[in-house]
């Protein structure tokens, strides 16, 4: 759903906002700026269009006087100005700002920032740029009544664009039910002064986008991969027999030109046999394979040749829809904190904008999946109890305890009803089922047991946290969804003495850490400064002036690409 125009959310009874989907909201708002286009025009008189218009002191005070009694008195302004009338009032009238577009360069800025909307990862076709020209070039002798109109409407766009460009076109749980983060909503008034006092339309662009240097980077690989797609992109390699290094194959000079246009150190080392697949195109085939998830092994197989493959115009799709989710999160996101980036199965810690540690995860499978929300860890348990949840405890152990509860007791299992632990072999279990299952199915601490021996809790309605585990195979694995939905850590101990100092708790190093572990006694460690961590989906980000992608494991990018084009995906 998109985002409502006002920061005051409008809904309807069924708690569904009340703005339709991009292109019929864009059409509404179209139309109605033609007629106003129309309606001013009708109050020049003769005279030469000019890029900016030009209007005396005497004039900008009486047009202001209009503005204020237009939003004060004027039951039938122009739907766009309607939806914003309370911060224009709070910005015209109680704040006494000065107008910000007639007499100013502004206007022109705007239009102009506007039609290049992509480069923000925007659509310029949301935005009524052509209308707002028409309207910027008309002569100063306008009747004032219809400057003022013209005021308001280059504001209101503003308005709309700086809160796409800030907090999203929409409210993440209406495009993705997967997907719990906080909607947020711009202070337009905060906009409005903001605009006021700054230099230039771009330097407040510039402060008002998200800060987060994810997004800035993404912003500058959308401009790079915009221009190959200028320049034709590339062409599909064939697929044939597995090119291992040493070898030649008549495909290798179409790889080297492939990967030249996305790393340019190819470029720089000219080949000596054009067929050879020699080491330093091997270096670079293992460049490529890194910043797509693949196998690191310089090896060109067919996951390679459909990585290098994929079109263009689809890697600029998924920066596009990562731009849009960076909006989505927190403004804030800490002095230190941990992203979990599902899509790519791994977890980063930050320290002041610094990168101190990146690992492995393991997600949820695609019908598991692991949720989008961002919370705080508040304690670290050792050696924890699995509280199995109801839903994993029905459907997936109830069958193996009525058929063998021996061996489900054997793996450290045991049911607890009220204040009594019992024993699984002293329950018939013949007797409940889904609706009728009066027992917390748990696991004691020890080898088997599924959290492994340590988890990092941020209490949460998704029953979702970071954990050991002692499954360690699957960290081998290049995709990693296999969790019910919890995240799955490849180095637990390391990341938890991290946490904990990042926490403000003293004297947990390693080595007290260890001997708690061995000593398989449940401990709770409370951090004294709960450290924020970000569970994201981003198919696309940029580590060292080069882009990463992903694959869409979840399907999310495509339900946020077709929101986007204003079509509707089932779940």
């Amino acid at each position: 759903m998109r985002r409502p125009c006002s920061d005051a959310r409008r809904q309807t009874p069924s708690g569904e906002a009340r703005n339709p989907p991009v292109k019929a909201r864009r059409l509404l708002s179209l139309r109605g700026l033609a007629v106003l286009v129309a309606v001013v025009g009708l109050c020049c008189q003769r005279g030469a269009a000019r890029a900016d218009i030009d209007i005396s002191l005497r004039d900008l005070a009486i047009v202001r006087i209009n503005v204020i009694d237009l939003l004060a008195n004027e039951p039938r302004l122009p739907l766009p100005i309607k939806q914003r009338r309370e911060a224009l009032q709070a910005y015209y009238q109680e704040f006494g700002g000065n107008l910000l577009w007639l007499g100013t360069p502004r206007a022109s800025a705007l239009v102009a920032r506007l039609q290049a909307a992509e480069s923000d990862s925007l659509d310029p076709n949301d935005y009524p740029s052509k209308q707002l020209a028409e309207l910027n070039t008309l002569s100063a002798k306008t009747d004032k009544r219809g400057l003022a109109i013209v005021e308001l409407y280059f504001s209101a766009a503003f308005l709309e664009y700086a809160s796409d460009l800030k907090v999203g076109r929409f409210l993440p749980n209406k495009v993705d039910p997967n997907f719990f983060l906080k909607g947020r909503s711009i202070d337009q008034l905060t906009a409005l002064k903001s605009l006021a006092q700054a230099a230039s339309l771009d330097q407040f662009f510039a402060g008002w986008q998200p800060s987060h240097p994810i997004y800035a980077a993404l912003r500058a690989a959308l401009a790079h991969y915009r221009a190959l797609a200028a320049q034709g992109g590339w062409g599909n390699l064939p697929l044939g027999p597995t090119v291992h290094p040493g070898e030649s194959d008549p495909r290798v000079p179409a790889i080297r030109a492939r990967l030249a246009l996305t790393d340019a150190a190819v470029a720089r080392v000219p080949p000596r046999e054009p067929t050879a697949y020699d080491d330093a195109l091997v270096e670079a085939v293992k460049r490529f394979q890194a910043r797509q998830g693949l196998a690191v092994d310089g090896v060109v197989g067919g996951s390679t040749i459909v990585a290098m493959n994929v079109p263009v115009g689809e890697r600029i799709k998924s920066i596009i829809a990562t731009m849009e989710r960076v909006r989505w999160m927190p403004e804030d996101l800490g002095r230190q904190f941990m992203i979990v980036n599902i899509a790519a199965f791994e977890l980063r810690r930050f320290d002041a904008g610094a990168v101190k540690e990146r690992m492995a995860v393991v997600v949820g499978k695609p019908y598991h999946r692991t949720p989008v929300f961002s919370d705080r860890i508040r304690y670290v348990e050792i050696n924890p109890y699995w509280n199995v949840p109801p839903g994993i405890a029905i459907k997936e152990e109830l069958p193996k305890l009525r058929s063998n509860p021996g061996a489900v007791a054997s793996q450290g299992f045991e049911a607890v009803q009220g204040n009594r632990v019992l024993a699984l072999q002293s329950v018939d279990w013949s007797r409940y089922g889904a609706g009728n299952f009066p027992f917390q199915l748990r696991q004691r601490p020890g080898a088997n047991n599924a959290l492994g021996r340590v988890k990092l809790m941020f209490p949460n309605p998704h029953n979702v946290y970071l954990h050991d585990t002692p499954a360690r195979s699957l960290f081998s694995r290049t995709e990693r969804a296999f969790s019910h939905g919890c995240i799955r850590l490849a180095r637990p101990l390391e990341l938890a003495e991290q946490v904990l100092q990042a926490g403000g708790v003293e004297g947990w190093d390693s080595s007290r850490i260890n001997n708690v572990v061995s000593s398989a006694k449940t401990t709770v460690v409370n951090l004294r400064e709960p450290l924020p961590v970000h569970i994201t989906y981003l198919t696309a980000w940029v580590d060292g002036a080069v882009t990463n992608f992903r694959g869409d494991v979840y399907g999310h990018d495509a339900k946020l690409l077709a929101a986007l084009d204003g079509k509707a995906i089932a779940w």
